[in-house]
């Protein structure tokens, strides 16, 4: 997927298109960093860099149905690009990027109680890695950009937990890992995001 703010758009269109069947919505925001092996030299001795690091911002949705099963998506990106390869001299060129992850997952939601609840989550995804470049090419159908995307497919598990601090409002620390397929950027390395946020749960009679 070229643009993966597009595809969540697009997915979070076909659950509006669900929202009546909805026993739940959980829409949130939230601030959060991403975990992975550290530094090294992959098979062919040149060094790579780790994807730890930055801070991410995030959006998401998850709608839930019957039974406590439902699906939802969201989408993180690195708030200021990173430069790739730091400033290790052992690096063999540096240039500025941004990840981005996205997923899509099957969700199990319940409320233990009042204030609280959780879901847990799996599916499918990927990571788009943006390289900027000093100029911008343009394209028919998709406009003028300055960077060039590298995408890779990702499985996706996710859990968190909810504290309701004010009515519908709530509070969500939450742990997502990424199971990237043929991540050469990064040692062929997976990625962990940690994040909280903040949002609201739409329930019947709201």
């Amino acid at each position: 997927m070229r643009n993966p703010f597009v595809a969540f758009g697009f997915v979070v269109f076909l659950t509006l298109a669900a929202g009546c069947q909805a026993q739940e919505f959980h829409g949130a925001f939230g601030f959060g960093t991403v975990k992975a092996p550290a530094a090294a030299v992959n098979s062919s001795g040149i060094p790579v860099p780790s994807l730890s690091g930055g801070l991410y911002p995030s959006f998401s949705g998850i709608f839930i149905l019957k039974h406590h099963i439902g699906f939802g998506g969201e989408v993180a990106w690195r708030a200021r690009q990173a430069i790739y390869g730091g400033s290790t001299s052992s690096f063999i060129f540096a240039q500025p990027y941004r990840p981005i992850f996205y997923d899509f997952n099957a969700v199990y939601g319940a409320t233990i109680h009042k204030k609280f609840g959780a879901d847990v989550m799996a599916g499918i995804g990927g990571e788009d890695l943006r390289f900027y470049t000093p100029y911008y090419s343009c394209g028919a159908f998709s406009g003028c950009t300055n960077y060039v995307s590298s995408n890779h497919f990702a499985g996706h598990v996710g859990a968190d937990v909810r504290y309701y601090f004010w009515g519908h409002a709530f509070i969500r620390p939450e742990a997502h890992y990424y199971l990237i397929h043929n991540n050469p950027e990064f040692n062929n390395a997976n990625a962990a995001r940690f994040t909280v946020s903040i949002g609201y749960s739409f329930t019947p009679g709201f």
